[in-house]
């Protein structure tokens, strides 16, 4: 009898080498590609939204593709999940038969890589990110921003990657290191904030905290990135910030970005900050440059720019990792009921085919949003693409399967799942850094914190009574009534219709002129403590005036605002950006520029303290 020898050979049929762990990296990635069809390579190369249910084979729709279709017939391994997570172990079920689907009932059982958009705070968009659910909830990542503290956010980072793992996700569609100098833009409240340097030093941070863990006291030396990493996609590259009129680069009539100052390096710095940390995958920006002719860069949206993504990125600065594109740059959709036109901004008028051609001509890997996998299957059959070019994004995505450990532990362990997610410890240093965030703005006659509360009636407006009252709290009807009133409110939006850009912040940083007498009225009548919500930036002079002192939160429960008003907890914020006198002022401001609004109400790093 012959012994078994290395690398499953001896009785019986041998293993693949791709299915065998004993091989490296490298030899598993060249067997696999070797073994695959044109139809299994293209499958690859889409990464489309994913839909919880039943993995049923009819019934789907242009924005719906059934799972079974996607997966199965059109052989496709990179998925994100869309909708909140509410119970842990279910997920980790639900992720768990999706590989089972896809190693059973496919021919070389490529296992599934499932992503994810932002999870961890409070923005609810099918666009952008998910309420936190199930997991630890945080401010936004602007809340990080204003504590600036790279070790926090490196736990943070640490954090995300246990309760990800937890649940069977293997990529983060994020983190979003665009700055913010153009105030109007709606993706504000996802970013860092104004200041580059400030947001390359965190940003390096949170990569860490998701590739490698949590710091140790013998540093990164030991670490790599492998089965326990969460792969990071950096977005949006070189930086959605310099929006032309703050619009949003999703719309038609937000589709250029601009640079009157000059400052596209500028943006650049966060990006270069996470090269230099090891993200791994990149993700263009939709909009196109204006202006950057001179330096070789042509109106064309980025992930179709080759200047921009071969030259720059890979060339220039070195990135070596798979570019994924944002979301339907190919083909048109509905989303959420609204006809929404591929984002091929400077190729509206091309074909599908040539738009394709253009992105792998660029130096992208994947095409985010699609799963019309003939396009790409075309593009080999007919020599617009060479297969060999095809193979060298193939074989990036592959690699990182392999690397995370997906084919030879695709499944998750079910009963540890709610364990992990949401834990005490987790949810406490969410919490806690929610409160800490806050950001006090002004403080007259030192109102707050609030210490005597026997007797005193309270008007509130922006949640609900019942968390006053679980303190012993008495709440009145009215301002007049009233011994000190407490508001919540948002900062100004004035969203245009439609399904999907009825969830994007815009128009103007100032509230109405009837909103404006409204809220003059309870400052009239009673002293006010107003707690604003920054999704964006604000033009509020007249609050910070009427108001008796003004808190400003970057995404917080009711409990954390109260805790900071009486004192439980205080506040230790410093603003991540400006904030503007007017809209005018902002107006006026070049969109590429930070810190240039004509005379702001309070300058970037303001925030007052208890003490």
């Amino acid at each position: 009898m012959a012994s078994s020898g290395p690398h499953g050979r001896g009785c019986g049929r041998p293993k693949p080498i791709y299915k065998d762990p004993s091989y490296s990296v490298d030899e598993r990635v060249d067997d696999l590609v070797r073994r695959m069809t044109r139809e299994e390579k293209a499958g690859q190369l889409y990464h489309h939204m994913l839909f919880p249910g039943p993995f049923n084979s009819t019934g789907g729709d242009t924005t719906r593709n059934t799972t079974w279709d996607m997966v199965v017939d059109k052989k496709m391994t990179h998925f994100n999940l869309v909708g909140n997570v509410k119970n842990a172990t279910e997920t980790a079920e639900f992720v768990n038969s999706l590989q089972r689907l896809a190693v059973e009932n496919t021919r070389l059982g490529i296992p599934i890589t499932l992503s994810t958009d932002p999870r961890h705070a409070f923005t609810e968009n099918i666009g952008t990110g998910f309420q936190a659910g199930s997991f630890s909830q945080w401010p936004e990542t602007l809340g990080l921003a204003a504590l600036r503290d790279p070790a926090l956010v490196r736990k943070f980072g640490d954090v995300v990657r246990q309760e990800y793992l937890a649940v069977g996700f293997k990529a983060a569609l994020h983190p979003q290191v665009d700055v913010v100098t153009e105030y109007r833009w709606a993706r504000t409240a996802g970013t860092w904030g104004e200041d580059a340097r400030l947001t390359a030093d965190l940003i390096a941070e949170y990569v860490k905290g998701m590739q490698l863990g949590g710091m140790t006291s013998e540093g990164d030396e030991d670490k790599t990135f492998g089965h326990q990493s969460i792969t990071t996609v950096t977005k949006h590259f070189p930086g959605g910030g310099p929006a032309e009129d703050g619009e949003d680069s999703h719309f038609t009539y937000g589709k250029n970005n601009t640079y009157p100052g000059g400052q596209f390096e500028y943006h650049l710095i966060p990006f270069k900050a996470a090269v230099a940390a090891g993200t791994r995958q990149m993700m263009p920006a939709y909009s196109r440059p204006t202006g950057l002719e001179n330096l070789g860069y042509p109106p064309l949206a980025f992930g179709f720019n080759k200047p921009i993504i071969t030259g720059l990125l890979r060339e220039q600065l070195g990135f070596e990792g798979i570019v994924l594109t944002d979301w339907g740059l190919i083909t048109d959709a509905v989303i959420r009921g609204q006809d929404m036109p591929a984002r091929a901004w400077g190729l509206e008028d091309a074909t599908e085919i040539e738009r394709a051609i253009k992105v792998f001509e660029a130096g992208c890997d994947q095409l985010g949003g699609e799963h019309r996998v003939e396009i790409v299957i075309e593009l080999m059959d007919k020599g617009h693409v060479s297969e060999d070019r095809i193979d060298v994004s193939v074989r990036k995505v592959l690699k990182e399967k392999f690397v995370q450990g997906l084919f030879d532990s695709p499944y998750v362990d079910v009963a540890k799942a709610n364990s992990i997610v949401g834990q005490e410890a987790f949810v406490k240093l969410g919490a806690d850094t929610q409160r800490r965030s806050y950001t006090l703005l002004t403080n007259k006659n030192a109102v707050l914190p609030v210490r005597e509360t026997e007797n005193v009636k309270f008007y509130i407006e922006g949640f609900n009574q019942t968390y006053m009252e679980k303190r012993g709290l008495t709440v009145v009807k009215t301002p007049e009534e009233a011994d000190l009133a407490l508001l919540r409110i948002t900062a100004p939006s004035y969203p245009r219709p439609g399904g999907f850009e009825s969830a994007y912040a815009s128009g103007s940083l100032e509230f109405t002129d009837k909103e404006k007498a409204r809220q003059a009225k309870i400052y009239a009548a009673v002293p006010t403590v107003v707690d604003i919500t920054f999704n964006r930036a604000v033009a509020i002079p007249e609050v910070f005036e009427g108001a008796t002192a003004v808190l400003g939160d970057y995404g917080s429960g009711p409990e954390a605002f109260l805790d900071v008003v009486f004192g439980v907890s205080k506040p230790e914020g410093k603003l991540p950006f400006d904030l503007p006198r007017s809209q005018k002022a902002v107006e006026e401001a070049m969109e590429d520029v930070p810190f240039d609004t004509k005379n702001p109400v309070f300058r970037f790093g303001h925030g007052l303290s208890y003490d």
